[in-house]
């Protein structure tokens, strides 16, 4: 039977590191930054997380490493495009480009291997039910800023430095800071999904191992409209396929084919949602007239 409980539960490790990417990428956008260097963030969460645990032994301290540095790294983006009033785009493919080369030349001088970095010594995180802490922790994550966005002044005041910047400061409101904010935050989800992957999925760090499931994640906010229960729909969505592509490959379809699911998915969700969008403008604009 192809659909069966350990599909689900598949699919629910692969949901959370993109789950908590793209919650830090909803959180940005409703502060107005449209944050795209969550791959470049998640990548340096991996690295740091196994060169971390791999020296200390513990897995947690990883984790608090993976988060503190990501959130380090995300001040590029907060000081280029809030400061500094740079391209948040431009600033975001840096950041990614930056990241793979970065923890590439990493990998040379701290372990002295190229390609992968796989120890059996390495400690990873521990199960609880077949699921890391931080799987719980993302679907707490999902309530929390649901509340937050939607209830608490923090969140309505976020809201506001998305929507009207200029009105959100005539009432003494500082963009500046809630902007900061939002990228910090979104800095140290992305570190925990990173976290997640090198220490949960597996416990190694390969090159390059997030293998765009960061863009992955920008494509959730994008379908689930920046909202974190739409955005755990759409990465609920690309977790299912990622675990089918791992379903069907040991079925015997090639690697090639089954590593292309979750990007199958994603560009046919994103043509799916434009072209609803796109039969909605018009009959909105006829009912007006």
């Amino acid at each position: 039977m192809f659909f069966d409980s350990d599909l689900l539960m598949s699919a629910l490790r692969a949901l959370t590191p993109i789950l908590l990417a793209a919650l830090g990428g909803a959180i940005c956008e409703r502060a107005g930054v449209f944050n795209i260097g969550l791959e470049g963030m998640m990548l340096m969460g991996c690295f740091t997380s196994v060169a971390t645990s791999w020296f200390t032994g513990s897995a947690w301290l990883g984790v608090l490493a993976a988060a503190l540095t990501a959130a380090a790294y995300s001040l590029i983006l907060a000081v280029g495009a809030v400061t500094l009033r740079g391209d948040a785009v431009v600033l975001g493919v840096a950041m990614n480009l930056l990241a793979v080369g970065l923890t590439g030349f990493l990998l040379r001088t701290v372990f002295g291997v190229q390609g992968t970095f796989d120890d059996p010594s390495l400690a990873g995180l521990p199960l609880v039910g077949g699921f890391t802490p931080l799987t719980y922790l993302s679907w707490v994550a999902v309530a929390v800023a649901a509340v937050m966005l939607s209830r608490h002044v923090w969140g309505l005041r976020l809201r506001g430095v998305g929507e009207a910047p200029d009105a959100a400061a005539t009432l003494g409101v500082s963009p500046a800071r809630y902007k900061y904010a939002a990228i910090l935050v979104s800095g140290v989800l992305c570190g925990l999904a990173g976290a997640q992957l090198a220490l949960g999925n597996v416990t190694l760090f390969t090159e390059n191992m997030t293998a765009g499931r960061g863009w992955i994640a920008v494509v959730a906010v994008m379908l689930g409209r920046a909202a974190p229960v739409g955005v755990l729909l759409a990465a609920l969505l690309f977790g299912l396929a990622e675990a089918a592509g791992f379903r069907l490959q040991g079925l015997g379809l090639p690697q090639q084919a089954t590593d292309a699911a979750p990007y199958v998915v994603t560009l046919a969700a994103l043509f799916l949602t434009t072209a609803r969008r796109r039969r909605r403008t018009p009959s909105a604009s006829g009912a007006a007239s």
